[in-house]
């Protein structure tokens, strides 16, 4: 399905351990005795933006490079021999026609019209500037056309067409897909895998631009003559490195990043730059020397200030990687070296997972199911009996719920028109007249109602646009984080210690990506509701999402959405509740912006599944039930199981 134009971002990638394992690795092919390649990824804060649309015939670029200079616009027919030919000519565009010249060949698409308004991320500094290209370009194909791959195979397809232009990058270069998530790949032969990384701690790093140059070429072509069989101590010394030695230090990095541990991180840059120096230079000591790269590491005056430091990417004077103190340590590196040494310096920063401090609650439905009620009262106003059996609207317990998870901050989605009626419950104390006539404890509760009225925002969808519309109005006032969306018009009670929401957020807190909620439910009421597969990580427990569908016929849930373990005729269905990263906004944007609708309105269940291929997702059998209160029979059940439940 071709969509309309939309914003992409992708960084450049440092290389934090484990330089040149990914093609040694590679020589596991031919040489199995050799170690597998392990390398430690990170995005950069910086890299390129563009604005990308569909175009019938044509691929155009047109380019922003880093001192602000354009380039093109370059245009090509969408013919695979004339991108082919392109490709194979080197130089900016080359990228671009084969990712292209790839893509068109394994899928049916049109063009592509690319827009790279922005780039602030360094040429030819080892931060895979080309791989951030053609990771936008697989990027763009799959968002326009609605190809459905996942991160990683947007990362394969831009390999692919990387190394159709005389650029012989290796595999870990495209690790920029990821984004600013640290990354394990493992590179056995032609097998890689994948894990990603949870810092526990914020970590503070400068990159520094050397300012020098060195042939990358030239180092490659002398490394790789160790292979795959070393003829002499030199060659085994290199093999020796880039094969255990390497896989020793990126191993214990990654639980050191894991951990937080800058201190260790930074005794371990220093030990794999000691070992590069002793076993790698012999082999290349025209590039490998790299006198500036360690003037800088050696620089006297930042001494204090960091805990180690190495260079990047193939080695010699390209860039260097310093592990910074704190965040004042951090600025002061980036004045020093900018002064005493005329360097350009980045800031790489990598933070922890934010936890859950915020909520939406979408109430600004028009309540159809339930006319003519819904007609004198909004149904997020419906009366319900908790377990103390006190009477209360729906929407107290709803947000009750949601402050249950730890939530610090709630946001209520509602119509202009409804803002009175929700601002009467939770900002306004009732009339004396009425106060006086409360009992004590109706008194104390109304304070309460006052209490958690402070943590609650009214946020205006002002046309009734679908459930993914309602979402997207909370955009600002959620920002960067992580946020737990509940629906306004469901009820839950749990089964465990600890409420439905809490759940769902503790386990966001131990997978650090998205979470839905799921449920088994039956084959004939499953056309009602999103609904997910996936495999398990957790039998019975966590799953990882593999398709999200919208109200599937049971003809493609029985094809396409079993999951092993779950009863027959029973499939998994979306339970009410998600913890959602940030990033579920940009593709709600897409869909507004390009007009995708689903029954005629902006629905969110697509959005989540771009979401997961992007960023995976998980999937959490929820331990609870939940009462669809929007529709009769659900109203009718909570009013008799919801005070017992």
């Amino acid at each position: 399905m071709q969509r309309g134009s939309a914003k992409i971002f992708v960084p450049g990638r440092v290389c934090l351990f484990g330089e040149h394992t990914d093609w040694a690795g590679g020589y596991r092919r031919t040489n199995g005795a050799l170690e597998k390649g392990y390398t430690l990824l990170t995005g950069t804060n910086q890299g390129v933006y563009a604005n990308v649309r569909p175009h019938p015939t044509r691929l155009i670029l047109r380019a922003t490079l880093e001192d602000g200079t354009c380039e093109g616009p370059r245009e090509l027919p969408m013919k695979p021999e004339v991108l082919l030919e392109e490709a194979q000519k080197g130089g900016f565009f080359s990228y671009a026609a084969g990712v292209a010249y790839q893509i068109l060949t394994h899928y049916r698409v049109r063009g592509l019209e690319i827009d790279n308004y922005r780039t602030d991320l360094p040429v030819k500094k080892g931060l895979s500037s080309s791989a951030a290209i053609c990771v936008l370009v697989a990027r763009a194909f799959n968002r326009t056309y609605d190809l459905k791959m996942t991160t990683r195979g947007e990362m394969e397809y831009a390999y692919q067409g990387e190394i159709t232009t005389p650029s012989r990058c290796g595999r870990m270069d495209q690790g920029c897909a990821y984004g600013n998530r640290p990354i394990l790949m493992t590179f056995d032969g032609d097998r890689i895998d994948i894990e990603e990384i949870r810092v526990q701690k914020e970590l503070f790093f400068v990159m520094v631009d050397l300012a020098a140059e060195k042939d990358t070429k030239e180092i490659l072509k002398k490394l790789n003559q160790c292979y795959p069989f070393a003829e002499n101590g030199m060659q085994r010394g290199v093999q020796e490195y880039l094969g255990p030695v390497s896989a020793r230090i990126t191993r214990e990095a990654a639980d050191a990043l894991r951990r937080g541990d800058a201190e260790q991180i930074g005794a371990l840059m220093r030990e794999a730059q000691a070992g590069f120096d002793k076993y790698l230079q012999p082999a290349c000591p025209s590039q490998l020397t790299a006198p500036v790269l360690h003037k800088v590491l050696g620089w006297r005056p930042i001494q204090q200030h960091i805990w180690g430091g190495k260079g990047v990417g193939s080695g010699g004077d390209g860039s260097a990687q310093l592990i910074v103190k704190d965040e004042e340590s951090q600025q002061a590196v980036v004045d020093i070296i900018e002064r005493d040494l005329g360097m350009t310096c980045l800031k790489l920063t990598l933070s922890p997972a934010r936890g859950v401090r915020k909520a939406v609650i979408p109430a600004a439905g028009f309540g159809t199911r339930l006319f003519p009620a819904t007609k004198a009262l909004k149904k997020e106003l419906f009366p319900i009996i908790d377990r103390e059996g006190r009477a209360k609207p729906v929407i107290l317990a709803i947000v009750e719920e949601a402050l249950s998870a730890g939530v610090e901050e709630v946001a209520i989605v509602v119509q202009s028109r409804d803002r009175e009626l929700f601002e009467e419950i939770f900002f306004t104390p009732p009339p004396v007249e009425h106060l006086n006539r409360l009992s004590k404890e109706s008194n104390d509760y109304c304070q309460y109602m006052l209490d958690v009225g402070r943590r609650i925002t009214l946020l205006t969808q002002d046309v009734q646009e679908g459930f993914g519309h309602a979402v997207f109005c909370a955009r600002e006032w959620v920002g960067e984080e992580p946020f737990l969306l509940l629906l306004g018009d469901h009820l839950y009670t749990s089964d465990a210690e600890v409420s439905c929401a809490r759940q769902l957020v503790d386990v966001y807190t131990r997978v650090g990506k998205s979470v839905i909620g799921l449920r088994a439910t039956p084959e004939q009421e499953i056309q009602h509701f999103g609904c997910a597969t996936g495999v398990w990580e957790e039998p019975n427990s966590v799953l990882t999402v593999t398709e999200i569908y919208e109200k599937p016929d049971p003809q493609y849930a029985r094809e396409r959405l079993r999951v092993e373990g779950v009863e027959d005729g029973f499939f998994l269905s979306v339970f009410g509740q998600y913890v959602l990263t940030p990033g579920i906004f940009e593709h709600l944007e897409e869909h507004i912006s390009n007009n995708v609708r689903e029954h005629g309105e902006f629905q969110l269940t697509s959005c989540l599944d771009g979401l997961r291929r992007e960023e995976g997702m998980a999937g959490y059998m929820v331990r609870g039930d939940r009462f669809d209160i929007g529709m009769p029979e659900g109203y009718r059940r909570a009013l008799i199981d919801f005070p017992y439940a």
